[in-house]
């Protein structure tokens, strides 16, 4: 029997192991793909933790004046943007990378870092990517589970870090569940750091955390290990679809290599050009970050009053326990039309994430989760 021609390339292709054994990201639902499968068209995306009030003024202006060129290309080595960083944090821009959204800067650390068979460390419920990197680049990659409290395990994730694996990512506030490190939590497992071991803290969500927090470059300084800060723009200043965030690193000589990991142009002009404006509005940003703190606290009431256990969050969304498979009340409520994570990963599929929308959005999820228990 003749062969089809895709059954002859698939018998011929050789694929990398790692890549082809990663699982699959597990993204918001697009919205056009919301409306179709609800039937409605105002759909509340309350799944991938954008920001609801949009993005800066400043930012739109900057878009449309002439120093946008889309025609050519951008910056290579984003030397505004690392320049306008370094003022704001206080470091030398030769410390800073910038990429294609911190996830891009996940990837370079990886690549940079990491060797078959070598070993990281992370949490689970976890961010996907801090593990879907280290499995690309042949990594075992260590996760260390959530306490029954919905909280770090401290003395697990500090016998997994001292165990000397070559990378630990580690976000705080955490993604997907909600706490974060107080300082003296972040200096405990400081501590267990040996020598060879890359310090990875994703702070995608810090400006949402709370003011008396710690601030993760500040405590890091003070440190002696080897660090990376990830932070983005995608959240708090709502760049989300241009895609910019950056990574602080402990020297010049780790920026350098991590850098040497993206690829060129990585981060188009049209970002570079939003993220410097976001950076000048820094009072929009706080106003926003503000009204979603208030936000966050009305809904987290009503899933106490729900009975539906949510853990204390330092984001811009809930994760809680709906007592049920979360992809069944996950289907329900986009029926009504709104969109929002159920988790997937192993022993945690009862668990939902919510971001937080507008208030008239928060009103519906409100409205549904009500008529949903009382089902």
């Amino acid at each position: 029997m003749e062969q089809s021609i895709e059954t002859v390339l698939k018998a011929s292709l050789s694929f990398n192991p790692y890549i082809a054994a990663l699982p699959p990201y597990n993204a918001g639902m697009n919205v056009a793909v919301a409306r179709s499968l609800s039937g409605r068209d105002d759909i509340a995306r309350l799944a991938s933790n954008e920001n609801p009030d949009g993005c800066s003024p400043a930012v739109i202006a900057a878009l449309a004046s002439p120093s946008f060129e889309p025609w050519r290309y951008a910056d290579a080595a984003c030397a505004a943007l690392r320049s306008a960083l370094g003022e704001k944090l206080r470091v030398a821009p030769d410390r800073i990378v910038v990429g294609n959204g911190s996830e891009e800067m996940i990837a370079a650390i990886s690549r940079a870092m990491l060797v078959p068979n070598a070993s990281v460390v992370t949490v689970v419920p976890s961010f996907g990517l801090h593990e879907i990197e280290p499995l690309a680049a042949g990594a075992m990659v260590v996760k260390v589970p959530m306490t029954a409290v919905l909280d770090f395990d401290f003395t697990g994730l500090e016998r997994a870090i001292a165990a000397e694996p070559r990378v630990v990512f580690l976000s705080s506030p955490w993604n997907p569940v909600g706490p974060a490190l107080d300082r003296p939590a972040l200096k405990r497992l400081l501590n267990a750091v040996r020598p060879g071991t890359l310090f990875v803290l994703d702070e995608a969500y810090f400006e949402f955390a709370d003011p008396e927090g710690p601030d993760g470059i500040e405590v890091l300084r003070e440190s002696d290990v080897a660090y990376v800060v990830l932070r983005t723009f995608s959240k708090a200043y709502g760049l989300a679809g241009l895609r910019v965030g950056y990574a602080l690193c402990s020297n010049a000589e780790l920026a350098r290599v991590i850098a040497a990991a993206k690829t060129p142009f990585n981060v188009n002009a049209a970002a570079q050009i939003a993220a410097i404006a976001a950076l000048g509005d820094e009072a929009w940003m706080k106003a926003s970050v503000a009204g979603i703190r208030t936000e966050r606290a009305r809904v987290a009431a009503t899933l106490d009053r729900l009975g539906l256990r949510a853990a204390p969050s330092q984001t811009n969304f809930l994760f809680f326990d709906c007592g049920r498979d979360s992809a069944e009340l996950a289907a329900a409520l986009l029926r009504d039309g709104i969109i929002v994570k159920a988790w997937r990963e192993k022993g945690y599929e009862r668990y939902l994430r919510v971001t937080i929308g507008t208030p008239a959005e928060n009103d519906r999820l409100i409205h549904a989760l009500e008529s949903s228990v009382q089902r």
